[in-house]
Protein backbone atom coordinates (compact mmCIF):
# COMPACT_ATOMS: atom_id res chain seq x y z
CA UNK A 1 0.00 0.00 0.00
CA UNK A 2 1.28 3.43 -0.96
CA UNK A 3 -0.48 6.58 0.26
CA UNK A 4 -0.66 9.84 -1.70
CA UNK A 5 -1.72 13.01 0.05
CA UNK A 6 -1.00 16.73 -0.08
CA UNK A 7 1.68 18.50 1.92
CA UNK A 8 0.96 19.24 5.58
CA UNK A 9 2.83 22.31 6.77
CA UNK A 10 6.50 21.65 6.05
CA UNK A 11 5.88 17.93 5.53
CA UNK A 12 6.52 17.24 1.85
CA UNK A 13 8.21 14.42 -0.05
CA UNK A 14 8.32 10.73 0.86
CA UNK A 15 8.01 9.44 4.42
CA UNK A 16 8.04 5.89 5.74
CA UNK A 17 5.61 5.22 8.57
CA UNK A 18 5.41 2.42 11.12
CA UNK A 19 5.20 -0.97 9.47
CA UNK A 20 6.85 0.27 6.27
CA UNK A 21 3.88 2.26 4.96
CA UNK A 22 5.16 4.66 2.30
CA UNK A 23 3.48 8.08 2.16
CA UNK A 24 4.01 10.59 -0.62
CA UNK A 25 3.27 14.12 0.55
CA UNK A 26 2.74 15.79 -2.82
CA UNK A 27 4.00 19.40 -2.65
CA UNK A 28 0.56 20.96 -3.08
CA UNK A 29 -0.56 23.08 -0.15
CA UNK A 30 -4.22 22.97 0.89
CA UNK A 31 -6.07 26.24 0.53
CA UNK A 32 -9.52 25.54 2.01
CA UNK A 33 -10.77 22.81 4.37
CA UNK A 34 -7.67 20.64 3.74
CA UNK A 35 -8.27 20.62 -0.03
CA UNK A 36 -5.80 21.54 -2.73
CA UNK A 37 -6.65 23.88 -5.58
CA UNK A 38 -8.13 21.92 -8.51
CA UNK A 39 -5.64 21.79 -11.38
CA UNK A 40 -7.05 18.98 -13.55
CA UNK A 41 -3.67 18.37 -15.23
CA UNK A 42 -1.20 19.97 -12.83
CA UNK A 43 -0.98 16.82 -10.70
CA UNK A 44 -0.62 14.47 -13.67
CA UNK A 45 3.21 14.40 -13.96
CA UNK A 46 3.79 13.59 -10.29
CA UNK A 47 0.88 11.11 -10.09
CA UNK A 48 2.07 9.35 -13.26
CA UNK A 49 5.62 9.09 -11.90
CA UNK A 50 4.42 7.62 -8.59
CA UNK A 51 1.96 5.17 -10.19
CA UNK A 52 4.64 3.82 -12.53
CA UNK A 53 7.54 3.85 -10.01
CA UNK A 54 5.52 2.01 -7.37
CA UNK A 55 3.99 -0.45 -9.85
CA UNK A 56 0.50 0.35 -8.59
CA UNK A 57 -2.27 -2.01 -9.69
CA UNK A 58 -5.36 -0.37 -8.13
CA UNK A 59 -5.93 3.28 -7.24
CA UNK A 60 -8.35 3.80 -4.35
CA UNK A 61 -9.67 7.29 -3.66
CA UNK A 62 -11.59 8.53 -0.64
CA UNK A 63 -13.65 11.62 -0.02
CA UNK A 64 -16.08 13.18 -2.50
CA UNK A 65 -14.77 16.66 -1.70
CA UNK A 66 -11.07 15.92 -2.27
CA UNK A 67 -9.72 17.48 -5.46
CA UNK A 68 -6.59 15.30 -5.22
CA UNK A 69 -8.80 12.19 -5.05
CA UNK A 70 -10.75 13.17 -8.16
CA UNK A 71 -7.63 14.06 -10.12
CA UNK A 72 -5.86 10.83 -9.10
CA UNK A 73 -8.85 8.69 -10.12
CA UNK A 74 -9.22 10.51 -13.42
CA UNK A 75 -5.54 10.26 -14.34
CA UNK A 76 -5.21 6.65 -13.15
CA UNK A 77 -8.22 5.57 -15.20
CA UNK A 78 -6.85 7.40 -18.25
CA UNK A 79 -3.60 5.45 -17.80
CA UNK A 80 -5.53 2.16 -17.71
CA UNK A 81 -5.44 1.46 -13.97
CA UNK A 82 -8.39 0.00 -12.11
CA UNK A 83 -9.87 2.60 -9.79
CA UNK A 84 -12.10 2.31 -6.74
CA UNK A 85 -13.84 5.19 -5.01
CA UNK A 86 -15.09 5.15 -1.41
CA UNK A 87 -17.80 7.58 -0.37
CA UNK A 88 -18.55 8.27 3.29
CA UNK A 89 -20.83 11.25 2.87
CA UNK A 90 -24.50 11.88 2.29
CA UNK A 91 -24.98 14.93 0.13
CA UNK A 92 -28.03 16.80 -1.05
CA UNK A 93 -29.37 17.63 -4.47
CA UNK A 94 -30.86 21.11 -4.15
CA UNK A 95 -28.24 23.64 -3.01
CA UNK A 96 -25.63 25.01 -5.39
CA UNK A 97 -22.71 23.29 -3.62
CA UNK A 98 -24.36 19.88 -3.84
CA UNK A 99 -25.35 20.38 -7.47
CA UNK A 100 -21.75 21.30 -8.34
CA UNK A 101 -20.26 18.38 -6.37
CA UNK A 102 -22.68 15.92 -7.95
CA UNK A 103 -21.62 17.08 -11.42
CA UNK A 104 -17.96 16.63 -10.45
CA UNK A 105 -18.77 13.11 -9.18
CA UNK A 106 -20.56 12.23 -12.41
CA UNK A 107 -17.55 13.39 -14.44
CA UNK A 108 -14.87 11.77 -12.28
CA UNK A 109 -16.66 8.48 -11.62
CA UNK A 110 -17.93 7.98 -15.18
CA UNK A 111 -15.28 5.30 -15.77
CA UNK A 112 -14.62 4.08 -12.22
CA UNK A 113 -14.13 0.32 -11.84
CA UNK A 114 -16.15 0.07 -8.61
CA UNK A 115 -17.30 2.15 -5.67
CA UNK A 116 -17.68 1.44 -1.97
CA UNK A 117 -20.14 3.07 0.43
CA UNK A 118 -20.43 2.74 4.19
CA UNK A 119 -24.19 2.07 4.35
CA UNK A 120 -27.12 1.19 2.11
CA UNK A 121 -28.40 4.75 2.47
CA UNK A 122 -24.99 6.04 1.39
CA UNK A 123 -25.07 3.68 -1.60
CA UNK A 124 -28.46 4.98 -2.72
CA UNK A 125 -27.23 8.55 -2.31
CA UNK A 126 -24.00 7.90 -4.25
CA UNK A 127 -25.81 6.08 -7.07
CA UNK A 128 -28.24 8.99 -7.45
CA UNK A 129 -25.51 11.65 -7.25
CA UNK A 130 -22.96 10.01 -9.53
CA UNK A 131 -25.24 8.10 -11.94
CA UNK A 132 -23.17 4.96 -11.33
CA UNK A 133 -24.91 1.66 -12.04
CA UNK A 134 -25.98 0.17 -8.67
CA UNK A 135 -24.19 -3.12 -9.46
CA UNK A 136 -20.83 -1.24 -9.43
CA UNK A 137 -21.44 0.13 -5.92
CA UNK A 138 -20.85 -2.10 -2.90
CA UNK A 139 -21.63 -1.61 0.79
CA UNK A 140 -18.88 -2.19 3.35
CA UNK A 141 -20.48 -0.93 6.56
CA UNK A 142 -18.74 1.08 9.20
CA UNK A 143 -18.56 -1.23 12.16
CA UNK A 144 -18.18 -1.22 15.92
CA UNK A 145 -16.83 -4.31 17.61
CA UNK A 146 -19.45 -4.61 20.36
CA UNK A 147 -17.33 -7.20 22.19
CA UNK A 148 -14.94 -4.34 23.03
CA UNK A 149 -17.62 -2.46 24.98
CA UNK A 150 -19.18 -3.60 28.24
CA UNK A 151 -21.79 -1.97 30.47
CA UNK A 152 -20.43 0.16 33.29
CA UNK A 153 -19.99 -1.74 36.57
CA UNK A 154 -21.47 1.15 38.49
CA UNK A 155 -24.79 2.69 37.55
CA UNK A 156 -24.36 6.08 35.97
CA UNK A 157 -25.94 9.13 37.58
CA UNK A 158 -29.42 10.01 36.34
CA UNK A 159 -29.04 13.69 37.24
CA UNK A 160 -27.04 14.50 34.11
CA UNK A 161 -27.62 13.97 30.42
CA UNK A 162 -24.44 13.12 28.59
CA UNK A 163 -24.50 13.34 24.82
CA UNK A 164 -21.60 11.80 22.94
CA UNK A 165 -21.01 12.59 19.27
CA UNK A 166 -18.38 10.74 17.28
CA UNK A 167 -18.07 12.72 14.09
CA UNK A 168 -16.45 15.66 12.40
CA UNK A 169 -18.48 18.69 13.32
CA UNK A 170 -19.37 19.81 9.81
CA UNK A 171 -22.67 20.48 8.07
CA UNK A 172 -22.43 17.37 5.86
CA UNK A 173 -22.23 15.20 8.98
CA UNK A 174 -25.34 16.74 10.55
CA UNK A 175 -23.87 19.25 13.01
CA UNK A 176 -26.81 21.53 12.17
CA UNK A 177 -29.19 18.85 13.46
CA UNK A 178 -27.11 18.45 16.60
CA UNK A 179 -27.36 22.18 17.28
CA UNK A 180 -31.17 21.93 17.04
CA UNK A 181 -31.56 18.69 19.01
CA UNK A 182 -29.45 19.47 22.10
CA UNK A 183 -31.59 22.43 23.29
CA UNK A 184 -34.71 20.32 22.75
CA UNK A 185 -33.28 17.42 24.80
CA UNK A 186 -32.34 19.88 27.56
CA UNK A 187 -35.86 21.37 27.49
CA UNK A 188 -37.49 17.93 27.73
CA UNK A 189 -35.21 16.79 30.56
CA UNK A 190 -34.58 19.76 32.88
CA UNK A 191 -32.31 19.23 35.89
Amino acid sequence: VVVLTHAYGSRSGVRYMTGGLKVYYIPWKPFLMQNTLPTFYGTFPILRTILIRERISIVHGHQAFSTLCHEALMHARTMGFKVVFTDHSLCGFADIGSIHMNKVLQFTLADVSQAICVSHTSKENTVLRSCLPPDKVFVVPNAVDTAMFKPAKEKLSNDKIIIVVVSRLVYRKGVDLLVEVIPEVCRLHPK
